[in-house]
């Protein structure tokens, strides 16, 4: 099983960066018990400027081969962190990657959108994409927490 980040645009160093290892790393470290690899970071760039089109392309490749998708979109399902706990431990019992999917700043193409197994929103608000990453990295960080049975979901 592999998990993976595929996102549109390079990350700066700085409290961003910082915060999405953080959160990675403590997630590498309690998901070996529970049967969760470590999570990667695939970062795309489009310097062609051929669009939502070209970042799509540029994030399939990134993509393991029949892993399950999940975009990151504001018109996607919100999920509690139980809900997506649950989903990402489904995910393990089937052996399946999971490959988490943020786009550029126009959103993910509707092709690659649509082929999404779950497609998610943190909210209404449309957020920076570098948030979105590390508030991503915090709930995959969460969900390993909560399906460990830890006290650091308090809910």
């Amino acid at each position: 099983m592999r998990m993976v980040i595929a996102a549109v645009g390079r990350l700066r160093q700085g409290p961003e960066a910082k915060l999405i290892a953080d959160y990675l790393d403590r997630h590498a470290k309690a998901g070996r018990a529970l049967g969760l690899p470590p999570v990667t970071l695939a970062e795309v760039e489009d310097r062609r400027g051929g669009g939502m089109a070209a970042e799509a392309a540029l994030l399939a490749k990134a993509i393991p081969q029949g892993a399950a998708l999940v975009t990151l979109d504001e018109r996607g399902e919100m999920l509690s962190s139980p809900e997506f706990a649950g989903r990402v431990a489904g995910w393990r019992d089937q052996a399946r990657d999971i490959a988490y999917v943020i786009g550029g700043a126009d959103g993910i193409d509707p092709d690659l959108r649509h082929r999404a197994d779950l497609s998610i929103s943190f909210g209404r608000m449309v957020w920076p994409h570098m948030l979105v990453r590390v508030m991503l990295a915090e709930q995959i960080y969460r969900a390993t927490t909560i399906l460990a049975g830890s006290p650091y979901h308090r809910r």
